[in-house]
């Protein structure tokens, strides 16, 4: 088993919703960040984001969570319109331990991942080794709503 990352952002419709039942899809998740608020970098003027950062503990490689996330893009009925538009839900290939790919539809690590504190700051949570010599480059904000657990089950309860 390797431990890989995924960067799941959502700033259409239901966000948290977006974002529960992508991990809930997920079936080798072993753990999630907190919640981030999120300013949007770059694409056209649109609405925060929510952000999160989904550990998983997987025998697929970099190639078959690309599938992955674009299968659950496409069932939280993500379009695209614009590039880095807004998104239902955009899920992203960030880590995958001992891989390093370089295609044209993929690159791991992702190539801009240490340029995002959307991305960084909720992958510190959970991988500190990641987050060493990270030094914010100041685009966006990036606020904790709470954890992931609590923020899910006040989703479930109808609490915002």
């Amino acid at each position: 088993m390797t431990r890989a990352f995924l960067g799941l952002g959502s700033n259409l419709g239901d966000r948290m919703g977006f974002l529960k039942d992508a991990v809930a899809a997920i079936d080798d998740c072993v753990a999630v960040s907190g919640v981030f608020e999120t300013e949007p970098v770059g694409g056209p003027e649109q609405d925060h984001y929510l952000n999160v950062v989904a550990e998983l503990d997987t025998d697929r490689s970099a190639r078959d969570l690309l599938e992955l996330c674009q299968a659950l893009e496409a069932s939280a009925g993500r379009v695209r319109e614009v590039r880095w538009g807004p998104r239902t839900l955009d899920v992203d290939v960030l880590w995958v331990d001992g891989e390093t790919v370089e295609e044209p539809d993929l690159v791991v690590p992702h190539p801009r991942m240490r340029e995002r504190a959307f991305v960084m700051v909720p992958l510190g949570e959970l991988a500190p080794d990641l987050f060493a010599g990270w030094s914010d480059p100041g685009t966006g904000g990036c606020q904790r709503l709470g954890g992931w657990d609590e923020l899910v089950s006040r989703a479930q309860e109808g609490v915002s």
